[in-house]
């Protein structure tokens, strides 16, 4: 999803020459074949925008898996790019890298001041190991190397499994399939009060143009929007735009994750830039999306 947006984002924009790979043709957990890329490119920029993801349930459920596909891509890509000779790289993290009970909103210097949350701690700790990465190769070796920590994402080419994505795209896909079938109710997830922020992902790969336009970027910046939603208020959001009309109930068995995720974007600001897809307007153009998807057989999940 983000690649996709990166790529939409960058095609065509003056000076710039993509070189790209899919998951397919360069295995980012292979050292040797992630050295092999480098060489044989050499890119004067690398924007590593590659994860294993997945929402609570998937977190909750595969942590090794998590943990060291995403450790080992972020030392695969990053050292990498330093030993062929790339001297500006952007690492994309996730806001999940701050402690579970963080101030709100989310500072960047609040990163490892407390606990994780526990249902995503294996990926927040490869997460926070790679911008570390970034951070002491730039610190040693006067590379550029810095990072951004985006909030929730969705947006076309989001993974729609109904376990294992986010809670976006899973309530797109549980919405459109209740509303095909005639279901007259759909149980969300939760109590539906937990408070999240979301940025479409095509506002996150214009914010890591900008990002990358700056000559001398913060170690690590957060990119959202500064508002969020009740989960109960979102899940409303994507029945409209799905057209359900029928009854939602709350199994507040399952569980909620954090409280409150709301990012401090107050640095990007400041440096001049802001999301401006609402919303509203960007779930109905997901939806949009998912169901072209879906009609080309390209759907994910």
């Amino acid at each position: 999803m983000v690649g996709g947006a990166l790529v939409r984002r960058l095609q065509g924009e003056a000076g710039v020459q993509l070189v790209l790979r899919s998951r397919r043709e360069l295995d980012l957990t292979d050292q040797a074949a992630v050295n092999a890329f480098y060489a044989a490119e050499k890119p004067d920029v690398a924007i590593i925008a590659a994860a294993k993801v997945g929402g609570i349930h998937a977190n909750n459920t595969y942590p090794a898996d998590f943990i060291y596909a995403n450790l080992i891509m972020a030392a695969n890509c990053i050292h990498g790019a330093y030993a062929a000779g790339v001297q500006r790289l952007l690492f994309l993290g996730s806001s999940c890298i701050y402690p579970k009970h963080a101030p709100q909103p989310m500072p960047e210097d609040s990163l490892l001041t407390g606990p994780l949350e526990p249902t995503n701690e294996a990926y927040a700790i490869a997460k926070i190991a790679g911008l570390k990465l970034c951070e002491f190769y730039r610190r040693q070796h006067g590379v550029c190397f810095h990072s951004a920590m985006p909030t929730n994402l969705y947006g076309p080419g989001d993974n729609y499994h109904l376990q294992n994505s986010h809670v976006l795209p899973a309530l797109i896909r549980k919405f459109h399939e209740a509303k095909i079938a005639g279901r007259p109710e759909v149980v969300a997830w939760g109590t539906g009060s937990p408070r999240r922020e979301f940025l479409h992902v095509d506002d996150l790969a214009d914010a890591c143009a900008f990002l990358l336009r700056l000559p001398g970027p913060p170690d690590l910046i957060n990119v959202g929007t500064g508002t969020d939603v009740t989960i109960r208020e979102l899940t409303e959001i994507v029945a409209v735009a799905v057209g359900y009309t029928g009854r939602i109930t709350w199994d507040a068995t399952k569980p909620d994750g954090t409280p409150r995720k709301l990012m401090d974007v107050s640095k990007l600001t400041a440096l001049g830039w802001q999301a401006r897809t609402a919303l509203r307007d960007g779930v109905a153009a997901t939806y949009a999306s998912f169901l072209a998807e879906q009609a080309a057989g390209t759907l994910r999940g």
